[in-house]
């Protein structure tokens, strides 16, 4: 189905959508640069409105968010198209394809069925969820209702109208930076102008109290500066201070950069050290594993609090108000440890 967007203006005779920051000028019978938004009789629609790419029950770790209702399961959608074109892009069967198409779900629809498998909330994620930011936005203001939270998984390329559109359902987001946010790197392999809209994001979402946390995909050869880390990290430090949890995730070939091998886990650590150093309390190294970094350190004492091998929890140090069970330190994670957490919480959706 299509419906009427929200995010939308006239401008100059055309209509200016508001979903991201791209801001595109679209006229009558023209679409969008996602592909999904489309211009028809003067009004704005987003064409994938109801209409579900992908679908699966994820650990909510896989997003990756640690600091936030640990253990829990979540449902996780999307739909086709993207307002950025990463060339190295591991979903690009979803995000690079520009057709309204999909399985026909509701957003009523789509609670039901988070509720059916058990889930504790719903994930926005696999392409990037400003471009049908009507569709999740319906989607969680019913499950907030049934008492889901929502997060999403996000580029932050973001206006500030998405953000006070999404605030009243939004409880979550793990903003993506690629290639430690550098300016040249965006612009030849995203598509994107650079980090500005990003980090203006991320401030709109602190100033409204939506908890963030940080990953950055470091690709070797063409996205490891250690320079350009050194002032990403910086500005995310001055908006979010020393606890934000960052992950440094490491890249493997795929889409049109498959040549580019993987980040060396040596490069990765390089990375975590750096974060480390500028202040920040809880740096992890994701995609790798069994690596020590995986886990949960207490910046007081030093132990091991949180246990992980992947997307699973094998220990937990930690008491039910998050203390430190060995120095009673207050760690900022945000809920209570799933009884799902040690569970297997991957899960195949049938549509």
């Amino acid at each position: 189905m299509s419906k009427e967007a929200s995010l939308y203006r006239i401008h100059d005779n055309r209509i200016e959508c508001l979903a991201c920051a791209r801001r595109c000028k679209i006229g009558e019978n023209q679409i969008g640069f996602c592909g999904v938004r489309s211009v028809h009789n003067g009004k704005l629609y987003l064409d994938v409105y109801g209409k579900v790419a992908a679908a699966h029950i994820d650990p909510i770790e896989k997003k990756p968010l640690v600091h936030f209702n640990p253990g829990s399961k979540v449902f996780s959608f999307s739909t086709f198209g993207c307002n950025w074109m990463c060339m190295y892009c591991q979903n690009y069967d979803i995000s690079q394809r520009r057709k309204s198409e999909g399985y026909e779900i509701s957003p009523e629809e789509i609670v039901e069925m988070a509720r059916g498998y058990e889930a504790d909330g719903i994930t926005y994620t696999y392409n990037e969820p400003a471009i049908f930011a009507e569709f999740a936005h319906d989607t969680g203001v019913i499950a907030k209702k049934y008492g889901l939270f929502n997060t999403m998984v996000s580029n932050g390329y973001w206006t500030d109208e998405l953000v006070e559109y999404s605030k009243d359902f939004l409880d979550a987001i793990t903003i993506d930076f690629k290639g430690n946010g550098e300016e040249k790197f965006m612009k030849r392999y995203t598509g994107a102008s650079g980090p500005e809209p990003i980090l203006n994001t991320i401030k709109e979402l602190n100033k409204n109290k939506i908890h963030v946390e940080i990953t950055d995909l470091i690709i070797p050869q063409i996205g490891d500066n250690l320079e350009a880390a050194k002032v990403l990290l910086k500005k995310i430090y001055d908006e979010l201070g020393p606890d934000v949890p960052i992950h440094f995730l490491r890249f493997h070939p795929d889409y049109k950069l498959d040549y580019i091998p993987y980040t060396p886990v040596e490069t990765l650590e390089r990375h975590y050290k750096l974060a480390k150093d500028l202040g920040f309390r809880f740096a992890y190294i994701g995609n790798v594993p069994g690596h020590p970094y995986e886990n949960t350190y207490c910046p007081n004492c030093g132990k091991m609090v949180i246990g992980r091998y992947g997307f699973r929890i094998t220990e937990w140090n930690l008491t039910e108000d998050m203390r430190c069970k060995y120095c009673g330190y207050k760690l900022p994670i945000i809920g209570k440890l799933s009884k799902k957490a040690f569970e297997d919480r991957f899960e195949p959706v049938f549509i």
